[in-house]
């Protein structure tokens, strides 16, 4: 599945199909936070939740992937993501983007 977060695919003309979306929802654990403000005392990157949140981000792409394919899409344009806290130790990641086929 093609993804850009263009308008447009050069070369290709679009039909639009509709919004597709994924989403997740994940939470800290309290390892993780423990480690997290003692890397924070001294400064640094917090490499687990660089690595939650990315596996976040992978995993409601993949749901927006399949969102599309159940359309019958080509490919996804006008991708964006967006990052939210739910509560307190929660925090929601969603992607969403335009399903479009390739007119022939």
């Amino acid at each position: 599945m093609l993804l850009v977060n263009t308008d447009y695919i050069e070369g290709k003309e679009l039909e639009t199909l509709r919004l597709v979306k994924g989403s997740t929802v994940f939470s800290k654990n309290f390892i993780r936070d423990y480690f997290a403000g003692l890397k924070s005392i001294i400064g640094g990157e917090l490499k687990g939740y660089t690595e939650m949140l990315n596996e976040a981000r992978e995993q409601a792409t993949k749901r927006m992937e399949q969102e599309a394919r159940f359309l019958n899409a080509d490919a996804i344009i006008n991708v964006r993501y967006q990052t939210s806290n739910v509560m307190a130790q929660a925090a929601e990641v969603i992607v969403y983007g335009t399903a479009v086929k390739f007119k022939k």
